[in-house]
């Protein structure tokens, strides 16, 4: 669900998420963050296909999570993403799952992600132009705000 610079994926923790004791896995959060942000670019149509079909891969180059307290097995999440900065090279993206029934922060994190040519692995001087007016159109709905 799109709402503003906000996107809002809903999420349930399986057993396969968990470890022995119920609690979720640290790399379980890992891949519902990569959920979010790929559901945040689909959700203003940009397919990951469709961009490495044009050449552009976009992975991430840093990463930093902050671990407020654990989800649980069958609990309820909310994975919220939006662009926390655009500089024209690479977009950092902020991330917040927590519980849908409480509101209570499960994690927080900031993840930077830089383009690439598929094809070679280098990286863009700039950030290409189908990705850049997404995120500078982002960024300036965020500071109008």
């Amino acid at each position: 669900m799109h709402t503003s610079n906000r996107n809002v994926l809903r999420q349930k923790v399986y057993y396969s998420d968990t470890d022995a004791y119920g609690v979720v896995w640290h790399g379980s959060y890992l891949r519902w963050l990569e959920m979010g942000r790929v559901d945040w670019c689909e959700d203003r149509g940009h397919n990951l296909i469709e961009l490495e079909n044009q050449n552009i891969v976009l992975p991430v180059v840093n990463l930093n999570v902050r671990y407020k307290t654990s989800a649980r097995l069958n609990d309820e999440l909310i994975i919220e993403t939006s662009i926390k900065k655009f500089n024209g090279l690479s977009v950092t993206f902020y991330q917040v799952i927590k519980s849908f029934d409480s509101n209570k922060t499960f994690i927080e994190a900031d993840i930077e992600v830089v383009a690439i040519h598929k094809d070679n692995g280098k990286l863009y001087r700039r950030m290409p132009e189908i990705l850049s007016e997404v995120f500078q159109k982002e960024v300036e709905c965020l500071q109008s705000v």
